[in-house]
């Protein structure tokens, strides 16, 4: 989860009816051929899969022929979890409706996910941050939950009754990286995918979050902000009391899969976050605002790539607003993302899944 600002924002709040299955009314398909903008050289035959509501952290499953993401779309208050084809056919509802989802991911053989879900704490949607205290996430009680892929044999795998989400599964499928305040800070954890056998990675006082396995289960790249002085830490323990973290600073960090040699990869200042890797595990794409990191600018997040040792970044998307959550897809021929280009809603941010250019 899970670094966004005004626009952002609405994703963060999307993180931010029925009983248990898939929704009663499908969406209809959407595929509409986008021109990519002036400077987006790698990015070609771009198609928008979604219309209307707020979509984000939208992945693909290990064979490529699914999408899970999360959604307020049909009406829902909170994000739910949807899935459908890259071609954004077969679209379907897969959570309860019910509370907030958040963090979906397909395993192999595409019969099962796993999600975060606040049902088990209520029904209703949880309470929005208060505006008051300027930008923050609100820090939710997402548990683990897995289902099949159509809605059924819905599963609690984790019981901590505290923020526990930003789950990724492991390239060989037996483990899952999250984040959890479950020991009173926000730090990254593995477990097995039946919650058992947990182990925490990170460690140090500040948000740890946003966890990534390489494609070959070695590394971990992770989104990080650790208070560098007595007023900062001071506002951080403040807020986390509350329930809210203030994600306007944060860095990519990598460290091994066991929690070893952590080491700080990016130093661009203001907003880096939802980092993953490209399929040969020798670069990181993840979106930023640190060209504009204040003000109402601070809402144009863009996508970049940057090399593990800190090299080599290069800017993939050039637009106004605000464009994240990149994820490649398998074979490495297409890149998935969420984004307010062409948003037709104050509110609306919409998946599009393009061509790669290397």
């Amino acid at each position: 989860m899970t670094a966004r600002h005004t626009r952002l924002a609405v994703v963060a709040a999307g993180l931010a009816v029925a009983s248990a299955g898939v929704s009663a009314c499908a969406s209809a398909q959407v595929n509409i051929s986008r021109a990519p903008n002036a400077g987006e050289s790698k990015l070609a035959n771009i198609r928008q899969l979604t219309t209307t509501g707020t979509q984000a952290e939208a992945y693909w499953s290990p064979d490529g022929s699914w999408i899970t993401f999360q959604s307020t779309r049909d009406g829902h208050a909170c994000d739910q979890q949807f899935v459908m084809r890259p071609d954004g056919s077969a679209m379907k509802r897969v959570s309860n409706g019910e509370g907030k989802t958040t963090c979906g991911w397909i395993f192999p053989g595409n019969g099962k996910l796993f999600f975060s879900s606040t049902h088990g704490v209520a029904a209703a949607c949880p309470a929005r941050p208060d505006p008051s205290k300027g930008y923050t996430w609100g820090l939710d009680r997402f548990d683990f939950y897995t289902a099949n892929l159509d809605g059924t044999d819905l599963r609690r795998i984790t019981n901590y009754g505290t923020y526990t989400a930003e789950g990724i599964l492991s390239p060989d499928g037996k483990r899952i990286v999250f984040t959890s305040l479950k020991d009173g800070d926000l730090d990254i954890y593995t477990m097995n995918v039946d919650g058992t056998d947990v182990k925490r990675l990170t460690t140090t006082v500040g948000y740890d979050g946003g966890p990534w396995w390489s494609p070959d289960g070695k590394l971990i790249v992770y989104r990080s902000h650790h208070p560098s002085n007595a007023e900062e830490l001071k506002e951080y323990q403040d807020l986390l009391k509350q329930n809210l973290v203030r994600p306007n600073k944060v860095e990519l960090f990598v460290m091994n899969a066991d929690g070893s040699n952590q080491r700080q990869l990016t130093r661009l200042g203001g907003a880096n976050f939802g980092p993953s890797w490209t399929p040969d595990g020798k670069q990181i794409v993840f979106a930023s605002n640190h060209k504009n990191p204040v003000g109402r600018a601070a809402q144009n997040f863009d996508l970049f790539l940057i090399g593990l040792d800190g090299t080599g970044l290069t800017q993939i998307t050039h637009d106004e607003q605000f464009d994240g959550f990149p994820m490649f897809s398998p074979d490495g021929k297409k890149l998935i993302w969420a984004a307010s280009r062409f948003a037709t809603g104050e509110r609306d941010v919409n998946i599009f899944v393009a061509d790669w250019r290397p």
